[in-house]
């Protein structure tokens, strides 16, 4: 079964990590054209915050739709560092790439780095986490607020509106983490009865939030009633520290990931919101690749998370896992699709009971 898996991946200063997404046969800087003619791939350069759970699924899908469009990858991860990650969008500058994605560790940051891509007319966009920035050139984002309201309504409605949470946070200053307090703030605006017992980061990371975990459960010694957390990751280390404790308590997530999807299955999370890596990735391909060829594309859809419980889980799971492989196949077109209708989720999930 595949398996989506945290990787960590990373990059010397003096080099790239390639990734190629073209379609020649030995020679990956062109292919033959319809015509029998080379014409030259597109190059273009993605730097990651990490490799997370969400991004490994991401970079699959980015790879099919790469793959498909004759377009190489020069992918690289900066482990959730900010000067590594300037290194890198420097790099790709100094390379003459022909578009740049930052999937950005803080969204205050890499300025020099945007001015730079822009001297040089390079396009360069945010996908997926934003960077604070007007002078990108296009920005591919989910809506985080909305997310983090419908995650802690599904809480709300598991607890009678009423009870004591647990709150696990993305890396303090990333626009996900941001944006996903903010929505889960507005939906805690109507249950006065339910208390935020701690709310901390454990940085997307399972490891972390096993940590995190464990030390709220030995702190409030059996009054946390539910675990919001805002990636799933971190919602599944929330699991197995309380595992560990002996205890069983809700939680709720965002993002959909293979475990993510299996604790919804299983009923150990109440619900996900789906932010399909995969997808999600692919349209912001999709959105460099047309700025880079100077074609007219929507430069700010929106990603709008479908919320995942037990009555819809099994569509969720054939496309995340049982029948990937199929998905990756129909990405391309599926992308294409999405982008001339702007709604970049639309992958068939039937609506969530």
């Amino acid at each position: 079964m595949f398996r989506i898996s945290k990787l960590v991946t990373g990059v010397a200063a003096a080099g790239l990590a390639l990734t190629l997404g073209a379609c020649g046969a030995g020679d990956p800087t062109a292919a033959k054209g319809s015509d029998g003619s080379k014409t030259a791939a597109l190059r273009i350069g993605v730097t990651a915050y990490n490799m997370t759970s969400f991004i490994t699924a991401g970079k699959e899908g980015m790879e099919a739709y790469a793959k498909a469009n004759n377009i190489q990858l020069l992918w690289n991860s900066a482990n959730d560092d900010v000067n590594t990650q300037a290194g890198q969008v420097d790099q790709f500058v100094n390379a003459g790439v022909d578009a740049i994605i930052v999937i950005p560790v803080q969204a205050d940051s890499l300025g020099p780095q945007v001015e730079a891509a822009n001297a040089k007319g390079i396009p360069i966009l945010d996908v997926n986490a934003k960077l604070n920035n007007a002078a990108l050139k296009a920005s591919v984002q989910p809506d985080d607020v909305a997310a983090g309201a419908a995650e802690m309504q599904m809480m709300a409605d598991k607890l009678g509106g009423k009870g004591n949470i647990v709150v696990l946070q993305g890396p303090i200053g990333q626009s996900g983490q941001i944006d996903r307090q903010t929505g889960i703030d507005q939906t805690l605006k109507k249950y006065p009865d339910i208390k935020v017992l701690a709310q901390d980061t454990a940085n997307w990371d399972r490891d972390q939030a096993v940590n995190r975990m464990g030390n709220w459960i030995s702190a409030f010694n059996g009054q946390i009633d539910g675990v919001v957390s805002q990636n799933d990751d971190m919602g599944i280390g929330a699991l197995q520290a309380m595992k560990e404790a002996g205890i069983s308590k809700p939680v709720v997530g965002i993002d959909g990931i293979e475990d993510g999807l299996n604790a919804v299955k299983s009923g150990e999370f109440i619900g996900t919101m789906l932010q399909n890596g995969t997808v999600e990735l692919s349209a912001g391909l999709a959105v460099a690749a047309a700025l880079a060829k100077k074609e007219d594309v929507n430069t700010k859809p929106v990603y709008n998370m479908p919320q995942i419980t037990q009555a819809n889980v099994d569509v969720a799971m054939q496309h995340v896992v049982t029948k990937r492989s199929d998905f990756l196949a129909q990405l391309p077109d599926l992308t294409a699709k999405n982008l001339k209708t702007g709604n970049i989720a639309d992958e068939g999930i039937p609506a969530a009971s």
